[in-house]
């Protein structure tokens, strides 16, 4: 075992590593036949406790370990490279499309002095104040254990949301659930949109190009996705050095123009946004929903910190992106001033003729990378709902033995590739596409507004007025996109409200059902003294051989311990109740992965803890047992209990809707099974079912 998981790359769990609360819950999913026990009512409880004043702890030592600085041992430049390849794809490539689709058709905008300087206004100060100020300098330093995104600020807030210290708690909650769900949405659409963009400079070129944008997007998309096994950090390399080679590329086109045309500059004056949102009225609102494609991927920059760090995000941001967006962005903007009719693709018309095709090579690759920060925030996002309880086990493999954060989800980066794909056939154009773009991220930055000042407030016991003031600066910046975002929702806006609405709803599903049957459980406990007084008194029949029965509190008697005892009065000689423990460490050494406390009437208990890295499996820790005393347990002559709940939709015990209930117990029933958790050895389980009536 330890020589193989020393080896391994990928390493998959199927249960959360962290978060007390969400452990309880997991361990109700992934070993069924433990009851919900005090211990796990308790750990549900703790969520009304208050957290300390001091900004959120940084993740636990290790086990075998002692704590050391976050990526010690890695050089800044190597970490600057993965940030890179993995966190700025997708705002890095916005040059692409922004001014194209601010000076579409359908805004009837001319692109005439004033008002360019005032859409280059508005494109800088967004990227200052959105990036710069709200997520580098403020959001990211609201991490949970390590983690980012808009889940990390939930996992921050829940203690005083659902502690009721917060009023309208299910709205607070709801907003961040949809917020992160519509981001589901965006990492269907970004790839889509960026690929496409890039794949129609061709069109630039030459029209002869025009049949084979579509299939050369879709086979560029499927390749993007089949490398995401690899995991972040081997993407990130890989990736790293194309992205720096494209901010290089975009800065010398940018600065070229910009040095013909150097008064553009006068664009960083604020004044130009501000009189340009107020000559053009409802159309300058309006154009707010192409200006927000400047920042789209500023999510990113705080979902993806548990695959790069902080600091790597932040030096990358400041000393590298920022730096060449804005020369790339004054640079088109000098072209306008010098030529009207670039504006239909002012980007591809700042590159000499000889150097289209390179560049559109370049672009490609460059906006394939573009979807890396939405597809491995997507992956964070969907562990977090695990750890917090919102979603169904998932298969999640860790790619990193020296970071946690680095995962890789295969149903979600399937979920992802169908939906890419499906837009880009139905589309077949970026011009039609952006139409579906810019809504996902809009609503999940207002959401990650509102949570942040949950977090700053209660959790950083920041006073109302320094709270509110800042809160009150971002939302003013969101609500204006998300506004002008909602003329978009007919013109394919609706895409990814309807991935999100979906997923909200599996959340909040499988949310009220797991209350319920934890809550169904607690009336069934049983202490484990209760049950050695049953033992006493009934003596049932004791028979040769070894019982394991897994647990999920080592006080209290599994369920499927009683249902045994209940129709079959009989019991083997030994019983061992088999316990796991995630660990917050990649591996946790030998000397520590087990223990054994013999108790009475023949009953062990055997509790074994894993790293997020290794693989647990029942036969070595059997092996484990043995080196401590417990010998003669053999997988093959040893009997394990299981216990399968069967849902029930058709009653009356919970309050919702009957095909809630029954999507409920359809993900309950697909559940990841104990027996292949455990890697149970085939025709050694004994499976007792159990049904629950919702």
């Amino acid at each position: 075992m330890d020589a193989e998981a020393a080896t391994a790359t990928n390493e998959t769990e199927v249960y959360p590593a962290d978060d007390a609360t969400a452990e309880a819950a997991a361990w109700a999913e992934v070993a069924p036949s433990g009851a919900a026990t005090e211990a796990v009512l308790a750990r549900l409880s703790e969520a009304g406790e208050p957290l300390p004043a001091a900004e959120p702890a940084a993740p636990g030592c290790p086990i075998d370990d002692s704590c050391e600085p976050e990526y010690a041992g890695k050089s800044m430049g190597a970490l600057v490279l993965v940030a890179a390849g993995i966190v700025f794809g997708d705002i890095g490539t916005s040059p692409l499309y922004v001014l194209q689709a601010c000076f579409a058709p359908e805004h009837r905008l001319t692109p005439d002095a004033p008002t360019v300087y005032g859409v280059l206004s508005l494109i800088v100060w967004s990227l200052i104040l959105v990036v710069s100020v709200k997520y580098a300098a403020f959001v990211m330093r609201a991490d949970h254990r390590g983690e980012g995104g808009i889940l990390a600020l939930l996992a921050l807030a829940v203690p005083y949301v659902e502690g009721g210290r917060v009023r309208r708690p299910k709205l607070w909650i709801g907003a961040a659930l949809f917020g992160a769900a519509l981001l589901y949405g965006d990492g269907m659409v970004t790839p889509a949109l960026s690929i496409l963009s890039a794949v129609e400079g061709l069109r630039v070129a030459t029209p002869a190009f025009e049949p084979y944008v579509v299939p050369l997007a879709v086979g560029v998309i499927l390749g993007l996705f089949a490398v995401q096994r690899r995991g972040t950090h081997r993407v990130g390399q890989l990736f790293g050095p194309v992205m720096l080679l494209w901010f290089a590329a975009i800065a010398l086109l940018g600065a070229a123009e910009l040095a013909r045309h150097p008064q553009i500059l006068g664009a960083l004056n604020p004044a130009h946004a501000l009189r340009f949102v107020r000559d053009h009225g409802l159309i300058g609102f309006l154009a707010l929903g192409a200006v927000v494609l400047a920042v789209t991927g500023a999510e990113a920059l705080y979902a993806d910190i548990g695959h790069c760090g902080k600091r790597p995000i932040r030096l990358t941001w400041y000393a590298v992106v920022l730096p060449c967006l804005l020369l790339s962005y004054f640079g088109q903007g000098a072209l306008l001033l010098r030529d009207r009719g670039a504006a239909a693709n002012p980007f591809f018309h700042l590159a000499p003729q000889w150097s289209l095709i390179p560049l559109v090579v370049l672009a490609t690759a460059a906006t394939s990378i573009a979807s890396q920060a939405l597809i491995s925030g997507a992956f964070s996002l969907t562990r977090q709902l695990m750890h917090l309880g919102y979603s169904p086990l998932v298969t999640v493999t860790h790619t990193s033995a020296e970071q946690e954060g680095q995962v890789y989800v295969p149903q979600v980066n399937a979920m992802l590739l169908v939906g890419c794909l499906l837009l880009v056939l139905a589309f077949r154009s970026s011009e039609r596409l952006v139409g579906a773009y810019g809504l996902a991220v809009s609503g999940t930055m207002t959401a990650t507004s509102v949570l942040f000042y949950v977090v700053a407030r209660h959790c950083w016991r920041w006073s109302a007025a320094r709270a509110g003031a800042l809160v009150a600066l971002f939302l003013a910046v969101d609500l204006a996109f998300l506004g002008a975002n909602v003329a978009k929702i007919l013109h394919g806006g609706w895409i990814p409200l309807a991935v999100a609405l979906a997923i909200y709803t599996l959340c909040i599903t499988w949310r009220r059902g797991r209350e319920f049957l934890l809550a169904q459980r607690a009336r069934e406990r049983m202490s484990l003294d209760t049950l050695f007084g049953v033992l006493e008194r009934e003596r049932p029949c004791r028979t040769p051989g070894t019982a394991v029965f897994l647990t999920l509190s080592g006080d209290d008697a599994p369920a499927v311990l009683r249902h045994h005892l209940e129709h079959i009065p009989a019991l083997h000689e030994r019983v061992i109740l088999l316990g796991v423990e995630p660990a917050d460490a990649a591996r946790v050494g030998p000397a520590r992965r087990v223990a054994v406390e013999p108790l009475e009437h023949g009953f062990v208990r055997v509790t074994a803890r894993y790293g997020y890295m290794q693989r647990v499996r029942v036969s070595e820790i059997l092996d484990r047992c043995a080196e401590q005393g417990l010998a003669g347990v053999d997988p093959e002559r040893t009997t394990f209990y299981v216990a399968r709940e069967r849902v029930q939709a058709d009653g009356g015990g919970v309050p919702m809707a009957h095909w809630r209930k029954r999507l409920f117990a359809f993900l309950q029933r697909n559940a990841p099974s104990a027996q292949d958790f455990m890697a149970l050895p085939p025709g050694r389980v004994v499976e007792l079912g159990s049904q629950v009536v919702m």
